[in-house]
Parts: structure tokens; C-alpha cells; sequence
């Protein structure tokens, strides 16, 4: 049987009620299966832990998770801390410090549910995020500060190894998908500069895979393309800033941002890669118990297959489609079913699809 190791950071809002719900659907699987055993670690790093202590992540954090061999994560953001203080004081450490730059989010409607397109059922894609620069490099300033001069700036970083890295990932992912399309996103009419160069890359790279069909596409373009013709898009790859919003509108086309999974990889698995649900906080139905944790679950079942237990991940995949087409949905999906009742529908599809227990 193998064992894994994982660090669980639950955080803000929902984060701590869905992340729960993702770890009694493993442990469900984990026992039934009998393959596989995951060694949890929770760690306490919140907002109402920043408050209280004056950082998110305390001295020796990083090195801490480093030992891990993937981290679960729920959300951060609070009313009590502004925005721009949670993100870069416990995700952005993590995903930068850990290297993290592909960031994978799939998107596609799951049985038994329905998009907002009349045809939404053509929605099967993957938006490539690059994850470690770009819009968020943090790279910037203010000067003369409440003056009528004041200056803000934000510099988007673009660099040859980022650029190269996340487009070589994407196309490694592309290939091995049936119709072996790849998208390009940009906004260089207008970004002349770093923006330029990701597209000039991308085609470097392109020549190395062949097998693989390319276009082009600014990014507000995408947006009408993905609502008007999303039978023509596979996978996308994008930058920090446009891949965000991209996928926050590819999880609502798909049903629900609820259901929408993140992997934030290391691909070389020099350090853990980090795995989380897109939708946030959600302080709006904070502790009433009807978030969705489909997300969870489908963020589950991508942490599961980059740790090798390619079954595992399968089996839970059908159970959550066995759930969803059963109609046992959350208020997100115009339901009523809360989240432990969705919870109890995807572990009683693992019990009743996967293999019975093994011996050690």
C-alpha cells in the first residue's frame, strides 16, 4: 500500500467546509480501495490566524511543507484583511516560493448538469495558466503617496525561461489529448513588449511540436469565442492575469464556479504542488452548509493522479458524475441538496463502484 503525505491548509470561508468534505470522500476511497493511505497534516493558517499573529505563514512554514508530498488547500480571503494581504501573505508564498508555475484548470459540464449555453455540452477544455510571473510578479510601487501626484505601478514581468517553461507544458499536455489543439492567448496588439515575447516563444516552441494544431487569440476575443464556439477550443494557455479570468468564466459556462478544480504544479517535483477548488472564500454562504464541494472533490481526484494513483483518481471521477447525474445538487447548481448530502453521494458512489479492500 502506499502512503502520501499531505498537508491540508482548509483556511477561509468555505475553504474549511469543503476541504473537510474533500477528505472524508479520500479517506472513503482510501479505505475502499485499499491502494493507497493518506498521512494528513492540518495546519491552522487563516485569516483569523494573520489577525492574531500578524502573518499567515510563520517562520519555517515553507520548509516545512516542503516535506509534503502534496499540499490540499481550501481558500484565503477575508472581510477583516484586505485582499491584496491574504493572497500575498499565504497563497502566492506557496505557489511562488514552491515554484508552482503550471497552473491546470479543466473545465467541462459534468452529467446531470447544466450550463448556461444552449451548447454548453460542448465545453471540454483546459485553461494553462502561468503561475509564476507575468501580471502577478509583484514587481511594482507607489510614490507620493495621498498627494495629488500619486503614483501606482504594477509591472508585469515576462521572462525567455517562464515564457518557454509554461508553453512547453502546455503543449506536452495538449499532445496527449484526442484532438491535440492548442490555443494561444494574448493581448500583444496592445502589450508590445512582454507580450510580444510570449507570442514569439510560443511559436519557437510550436516547431517542436508538430503533431499539435495551434492558433492565436486576444484575449477579449477569447471571451466571445468561448461563449459563441466553444466546440473549437481544447486547450488554452495564458498568462497570469488573463488565464484567471478566463477560467473564472470557463467554470460558469461549465455550471458553477462549485465545481471548477485547480492544480498548481511543480512540474518537476523539485518542491509539492498544490492542489485547491477555484472558487474562493465565498463568505456569502460561509457556515449556512450548502457550499458545493464538487470543486473539491474533481481538485481531489487531480491530486490523486499527480500522485501516481491513477485508479483511484478515475474511480472518484465516476463517482462524482454517478453524483451529479443523480440530480443531488447544491443551491449553486439550483438545487437543495446541502453539502453534506453531496458528500454522502459521492462516497456512497465510491463504495459502490470501487474494487473491495486489499491486504497491505
Amino acid at each position: 500500500m502506499r502512503t502520501h503525505k499531505i498537508a491540508v491548509i482548509p483556511g477561509d470561508g468555505i475553504g474549511t467546509e469543503v476541504l473537510a468534505a474533500g477528505l472524508e470522500a479520500l479517506e472513503a476511497l482510501a479505505s475502499h480501495t485499499g491502494s493507497f493511505k493518506l498521512v494528513t497534516e492540518h495546519f491552522p493558517w487563516s485569516s483569523d490566524y494573520y489577525l492574531k499573529h500578524g502573518h499567515y505563514i510563520p517562520e519555517g512554514g515553507l520548509a516545512k511543507l516542503k516535506t509534503f508530498d502534496a499540499i490540499f488547500f481550501g481558500a484565503v480571503g477575508s472581510q477583516q484583511v484586505p485582499d491584496h494581504v491574504s493572497l500575498w501573505g499565504l497563497r502566492l508564498p506557496i505557489c511562488q516560493g514552491f515554484d508552482q508555475y503550471a497552473n491546470v484548470r479543466p473545465a467541462r459540464v459534468l452529467p446531470g448538469v447544466k450550463s448556461p449555453l444552449v451548447n454548453g455540452k460542448e465545453i471540454d477544455w483546459v485553461v494553462i495558466r502561468e503561475n509564476s510571473e507575468g501580471e502577478y510578479a509583484g514587481m511594482g510601487g507607489r510614490s507620493h503617496r495621498g498627494l495629488p501626484i500619486e503614483v501606482g505601478t504594477e509591472v508585469a514581468v515576462f521572462t525567455r525561461t517562464g515564457v518557454e517553461r509554461i508553453h512547453r507544458f502546455a503543449f506536452e499536455l495538449a499532445r496527449k489529448r484526442p484532438r491535440k489543439h492548442l490555443t494561444l492567448v494574448t493581448k500583444s496588439n496592445a502589450q508590445r513588449f512582454g507580450m510580444v515575447l510570449w507570442d514569439e516563444v510560443f511559436f519557437e516552441v510550436a516547431k517542436d511540436y508538430p503533431d499539435v494544431k495551434t492558433d492565436r487569440e486576444l484575449v477579449d476575443a477569447m471571451t466571445t469565442r468561448m461563449v459563441l464556439k466553444p466546440a473549437s477550443i481544447d486547450v488554452m494557455v495564458a498568462t497570469n492575469l488573463h488565464a484567471d479570468i478566463l477560467s473564472d468564466l470557463a467554470a460558469a459556462l461549465s455550471g458553477s464556479l462549485g465545481i471548477a478544480p485547480t492544480a498548481n504544479l511543480n512540474p518537476e517535483r523539485t518542491f509539492p504542488s498544490m492542489f485547491e477548488p477555484i472558487h474562493g472564500s465565498a463568505f456569502d454562504i460561509t457556515g449556512k452548509g450548502i457550499a458545493n464541494p464538487t470543486a473539491t472533490f474533481w481538485t481531489a481526484a487531480m491530486m490523486l493522479e499527480h500522485l501516481g494513483e491513477e485508479s483511484a483518481a478515475k474511480t472518484l471521477m465516476a463517482a462524482i458524475e454517478k453524483a451529479t447525474a443523480s440530480g443531488v445538487h447544491t443551491p449553486d447548481l439550483g438545487g437543495k441538496a446541502r453539502t453534506a448530502d453531496v458528500t454522502q453521494a459521492v462516497c456512497d458512489a465510491i463504495r459502490a463502484t470501487a474494487a473491495k479492500p486489499v491486504a497491505a
